[in-house]
């Protein structure tokens, strides 16, 4: 029998960084393990993705291409992936109303800080990308380990925090 490939969709504002580096963390054959598809988009994409998101996930060793940022409203159209779990990685696109999404996945909100927004030199930038990728991935780390089978919405709403977060961890540390 064939494994269920779940689709996650994460979502963020511009989808430039956070989205486009838990999409491409969770596609890398080492962390997803073929078991999970990952999709990124946003409620206002800026149409680019961030640089610094790429050089970093090219300094990681993680697959870039294909990676685009790209509207939300791509996933409600006819003859989009059908998506088992929505996380929303920024306050921003966690507070707006989202499109309703086919087949009720289950959602989550990683508020993770918009390393996009760090001012200073490059060498500090790019540390904030990594400390955002860092914890991205220890969260995206935990779902991949959750017991998938026995996961639906029921569960979900029984145990609410099966999809939340352990720890924040502030980008403003990437300075000094």
């Amino acid at each position: 029998m064939v494994a269920k490939v779940h689709n996650v969709l994460f979502l963020c504002t511009g989808n430039t960084a956070r989205s486009v580096l838990a999409e491409a963390i969770l596609n890398s054959p080492e962390v997803g393990q073929g078991r999970f598809k990952a999709y990124s988009a946003g409620s206002f994409p800026k149409g680019e993705v961030n640089p610094f998101t790429l050089a970093l996930l090219r300094s990681k060793g993680l697959a870039t291409e294909g990676l685009r940022s790209k509207s939300w409203d791509e996933f409600t159209e006819p003859g989009a992936p059908a998506i088992d779990f929505v996380v929303t990685v920024c306050d921003n696109a966690a507070g707006e109303v989202c499109p309703i999404w086919p087949g009720h996945p289950l959602k989550a909100h990683w508020g993770v800080a918009d390393p996009a927004a760090v001012e200073g030199t490059c060498e500090e930038r790019l540390r904030a990308f990594a400390i955002v990728e860092a914890q991205l991935r220890e969260r995206i780390e935990k779902l991949v380990r959750l017991p998938l089978g026995e996961l639906d919405d029921t569960t979900a709403k029984q145990r609410p925090c099966i999809l939340a977060p352990s720890n924040e961890i502030d980008v403003s540390r990437a300075r000094g």
